[in-house]
């Protein structure tokens, strides 16, 4: 270990020191050396004898950290594992996979370019799980319910695609009072305008799939308000997160029975050593 290679140096240095006193001592029984310097080299050696019972300290405390466990288990060991799965982690992360399959709009980087963290290369859409964002007046939400069934005809395709889907939330605020400088009507001095709530409507994905639409597309949102039993807040999410994936905690896993491949690998060419 470390510790045991800073005793090995330690007392390699006394050695010297001892040597170097050895040598002048017949010089100053001859009167040939300066007592000042002799003086000088036992004091070296008596640095040098403290600093090895300094190192043999830290590795009796060393073995005693590590005694009773297994050569996985020791802390240096442990250290290098830990440097190992996040240099195989930073290197596999080099390949970036998106998280959902779709069609790739709004390309910012070529072949050859230099990216960093954070820099945005592309959009990703999903054209196969998509859903409308219909923005009715104020004065329709009265009868909207969550889960009514709706009907969804796209300019795209006019009369010959009819999408059927479902209401599975109504917006929290209209467009406006999000804006960066809402309005201001509180004075009394104000023309009153028609505000729009966004409700959004799940779409089926076989219909997706047989007549593909397209983000921002205009539609026209046709909601069956006979069935009143739903309610006007979701109270659970009604859909699993689109952009999600796995991937990095298959890395993860993977750098881990990697770096344990390497410990027993390790660990059976010492033992066929011995």
């Amino acid at each position: 270990t470390g510790a045991d290679a800073q005793v090995v140096a330690a007392r390699l240095d006394l050695k010297k020191a001892e040597a170097d006193l050895k040598r002048r001592l017949p010089l100053i029984a001859a009167q040939a050396e300066s007592p000042e310097i002799v003086q000088h080299l036992r004091d070296g050696v008596e640095q040098a004898r403290a600093a090895v019972n300094a190192a043999e300290a830290q590795a009796a405390a060393a073995h005693a950290a590590i005694e009773g466990t297994d050569v996985a288990q020791n802390p240096v060991v442990m250290q290098a594992r830990a440097n190992f799965r996040a240099a195989w982690v930073a290197a596999q992360r080099n390949a970036i996979y998106a998280p959902v399959s779709g069609y790739v709009a709004e390309r910012s980087v070529q072949l050859g370019n230099s990216v960093q963290p954070g820099q945005q290369l592309m959009t990703v859409v999903p054209l196969h799980d998509l859903w409308i964002d219909a923005n009715f007046k104020e004065s329709q939400l009265r009868h909207i319910r969550i889960g009514q069934p709706a009907k969804v005809v796209s300019d795209l395709y006019g009369g010959d695609a009819e999408y059927h889907g479902k209401v599975i939330g109504l917006g929290a605020g209209t467009g406006s009072v999000f804006s960066l400088l809402p309005a201001q009507n509180a004075t009394g001095n104000w023309i009153k305008v028609v505000q729009r709530v966004p409700v959004r409507i799940a779409l089926d994905n076989k219909e997706l799939d047989q007549h593909p639409l397209r983000i921002g597309l205009s539609t026209d949102v046709t909601v069956d308000i006979r069935h009143d039993q739903g309610g006007v807040l979701a109270n659970t999410p009604t859909r699993q997160p689109v952009a999600q994936t796995d991937v990095y905690d298959q890395m993860a896993s993977k750098a881990d029975a990697e770096a344990d491949r390497i410990i027993r690998a390790n660990l059976s060419h010492a033992t066929a050593a011995n």
